[in-house]
């Protein structure tokens, strides 16, 4: 068994600190998307961006999960939610038999359109107004070598489902 490298006084503050900022940040942006008119959850909200980011304003359910971090499950329940409003549908893909699209409808569109400016302030107001542009910089920078330490040292995508127990 490998010898436990536990974390010292400064770095446990700094996790801490991480878990905390992050849960309330999180929280209250979702808060403030779920208060919005229409009311979208987070991953709503990221599923319709994503999609109107793309040709076509649409992408492949695998393709858009592994963009969005979620499971296969999760995308899918988010799809339906989504789908019994009006504001995405899902279509064959054209040249592929098993792949599936997920396609933002004109409805997804101006309810995109309709969310963002809120979310926006959102994310302004919770997160970017409070540091300066030094800080700005700097949680850039410390952000973009945490992604790309995760895609080096991943096998790709996080682990979203439960790991089965261990015997």
């Amino acid at each position: 068994m490998r010898e436990v490298r536990w974390l010292d006084g400064h770095e446990q503050r700094v996790w801490r600190d991480y878990l905390k900022v992050t849960q309330r940040l999180m929280a209250r942006m979702a808060n403030d998307l779920a208060a919005g008119d229409p009311p979208l959850s987070t991953g709503d909200y990221e599923m319709l961006v994503r999609l109107s980011e793309s040709p076509g304003a649409s992408a492949r359910m695998a393709v858009l999960a592994d963009e969005l971090v979620h499971s296969r499950s999760r995308l899918t329940h988010t799809t339906t939610r989504l789908q019994a409003r009006g504001l995405v549908e899902r279509r064959a893909c054209d040249d592929d038999g098993r792949g599936v699209l997920a396609v933002l409808t004109p409805a997804g569109r101006r309810a995109l359109e309709t969310a963002a400016p809120e979310h926006v302030e959102s994310v302004r107001g919770h997160l970017f107004d409070a540091l300066s542009p030094e800080q700005l910089t700097a949680l850039g920078d410390v952000m973009a070598t945490l992604a790309a330490h995760q895609e080096a040292t991943g096998p790709g995508a996080p682990r979203l489902e439960p790991a089965p127990p261990r015997r």
